[in-house]
């Protein structure tokens, strides 16, 4: 029997594991605390706003009304000017616009989740089938295979990253904008899909073998029992890696730095917010607001998936 605990040692174990929680929470709480303070209130050390501001995530988000053209009075004058043509006109008030003040935020989110989410789709589905070939099947060098997709995950981005970015040179891919995604959306999948292979095909082991030999039995090939079989048996991990793939993706900025660097409209949310900080909108509500939004698309998977995170789905599947 283990001991219980004394009144002491509970008091140290839930302080420690309080401090532990609020350690890793608070620069969470501080983001979206400065994200909803108003510039005046910056220099309040407390964590509640003494206004709720919200303006920095309507800007972000395109809910704030347009902004009217301020024109001097002199430049008015120059416009008026009827010897001035109509280019060089748009060219003056273009000036006075205040659209390159606004942060492209639903651009980027948008380039960042469709290229996250093609990942953690194709790579989910290649891992599967990857997964279930090591798992299942026996094929000469099966080992060496399987050892072998996991080293090269061990191998660091940063030594890749330069003979990437030249074999995509070389080939043409990164002289457009979209042989340039290709190849950042091919690199996604370089490094995710080791440890989704890797994953899976553990999981794979776990399912009983008489589940497929049963479906053979009943007329169903074996590619057959894969779809109709492992694969809703394996919904658990098949959203786990799914995250993973998407997280990986998403938060990725080495390669995106150096890929996407010429074209701003094609850039990621790591990339787009590193540029944020040294541009002329960097200011300190928009910034964490931004970091805010970015989060969120990471705790709504995990929310929507822990639902799926649950073991024992073959428990029951074949008598004893």
């Amino acid at each position: 029997m283990m001991n219980k605990r004394t009144p002491i040692q509970s008091v140290i174990l839930y302080t420690l594991v309080i401090s532990l929680v609020l350690f890793c929470v608070f620069p969470f709480l501080q983001i979206l605390s400065t994200s909803l303070k108003h510039p005046i209130d910056w220099g309040n050390p407390s964590l509640i706003p003494r206004v709720l501001h919200l303006d920095a995530y309507k800007e972000l988000l395109g809910l704030m009304p347009a902004k009217e053209i301020d024109v001097p009075a002199s430049v008015q004058r120059l416009l008026d000017n009827p010897a001035l043509s109509a280019e060089k006109k748009q060219m003056l008030l273009d000036k006075f616009t205040s659209n390159d003040e606004v942060f492209a935020f639903g651009r980027y989110m948008l380039n960042t989740f469709t290229i996250s989410f093609v990942t953690g789709i194709v790579s989910t589905f290649l891992a599967s089938l990857a997964a279930y070939a090591i798992a299942r099947l026996r094929f000469p060098a099966q080992s060496l295979m399987a050892n072998g997709v996991l080293f090269v995950y061990m191998v660091g981005g940063v030594l890749l990253m330069v003979p990437l970015y030249q074999m995509s040179v070389t080939v043409g891919l990164a002289s457009s904008a979209s042989g340039t995604i290709l190849s950042l959306f091919l690199i996604y999948l370089i490094q995710t899909l080791p440890v989704a292979m890797y994953m899976l095909g553990n999981y794979f082991r776990t399912i009983p073998f008489s589940l497929e030999e049963a479906a053979m039995m009943d007329g169903c090939s074996r590619v057959e029992a894969f779809w109709r079989i492992i694969l809703p048996l394996s919904k658990p991990m098949l959203f786990t890696v799914f995250i993973y793939c998407f997280v990986i993706a998403w938060n990725e900025y080495l390669f995106a730095s150096v890929f996407l660097k010429q074209y701003q409209d094609f850039q990621t949310l790591p990339l787009a917010l590193q540029t944020l900080f040294t541009s002329k909108n960097a200011i300190w509500d928009r910034i964490m607001a931004a970091s805010m939004l970015t989060l969120l698309p990471v705790i709504i998977c995990f929310m929507l998936a822990n639902k799926h995170l649950s073991g024992g789905l073959t428990d029951g599947g074949v008598k004893g």
